[in-house]
């Protein structure tokens, strides 16, 4: 009877022991575990199913190319006096500017187009010597005024030929240096907009043909991608710019824009 009782206790020990909370903890980690497994598989089974549903595709570059000319020019020219008060140098220049826009009125160039900028002031000095050719200091030597005039006009030709007739100043006593004509084309944000189009209807063109000559027909579109636009001088060799080239030394003008676009294969 003692033994009975000795082992019953012992039963109960045991199973006490085999329910301390570090077991059950350890039950419900593994559990964790198995869901973290399963909820795994699932998903790397997704992944692998959708990586091989995927349908093949076809990659084209469209392009669209356009000559236009120019319908704005600027063009400027820097003129300058010199004397040794500075009172003296800006009445020479205001005589300067005076004779400058009066020759550009008379070429007809409109008030409103014709631009004077600040007086730019600079002080002279010349470099002293001694008998043995040792520079020895500086003294002033009078002031540099200049000036620059631009215009801006929609008179595109009228401009070009009035900036190789400039010289003629020269005869009136003004040494005016001519600066080379810079030509732009206000219309260009609706010209980007037409290029897109055609640069994407060719594209599509492209892609159809190399599917119909495959047997096969062009799907949904994947991709667009629009490239840069270049702007270069018609019929020049210039190279194009990652950032995209802007010619402005050229009055006529060839604009190019590439899209490449990505569709299924059905």
């Amino acid at each position: 009877m003692k033994r009975t009782k000795i082992a019953f206790r012992e039963y109960i020990q045991t199973k006490h022991t085999m329910e301390t909370p570090n077991n059950r903890n350890t039950a419900a980690g593994a559990l964790i575990i198995g869901i973290c497994v399963i909820v795994t598989a699932i998903i790397l089974g997704g992944a692998w199913k959708k990586t091989h549903d995927t349908h093949d595709t076809i990659s084209v570059t469209g392009l669209a190319q356009e000559d236009f000319t120019s319908d704005l020019i600027t063009w400027s020219g820097d003129f300058s006096q010199r004397a040794m008060s500075l009172k003296e140098a800006y009445a020479l220049l205001k005589r300067d500017a005076d004779i400058v826009r009066s020759y550009l009125k008379g070429k007809g160039v409109k008030e409103a187009e014709i631009v004077f900028s600040a007086v730019n002031i600079n002080k002279q000095f010349k470099t002293l010597y001694n008998d043995k050719g040792e520079s020895v200091g500086s003294e002033f030597d009078g002031y540099l005024l200049g000036q620059t005039v631009t215009i801006e006009s929609h008179e595109v030709d009228k401009i070009e030929k009035l900036a190789r007739e400039v010289t003629e100043l020269i005869d009136s006593g003004v040494e005016l240096s001519s600066g080379s004509p810079e030509y732009f084309y206000t219309k260009l944000a609706d010209l980007k907009i037409k290029m897109l189009a055609n640069a994407t209807k060719d594209a599509r063109t492209r892609a159809e043909n190399i599917a119909d000559n495959a047997g096969s027909d062009i799907g949904n579109l994947r991709k667009a991608t629009m490239g840069i636009f270049q702007i270069t001088a018609q019929n020049s060799s210039e190279d194009y710019s990652w950032g995209g080239a802007y010619n402005t030394s050229s009055k006529r003008k060839s604009a190019s824009i590439t899209v490449k676009l990505e569709f299924e294969i059905d």
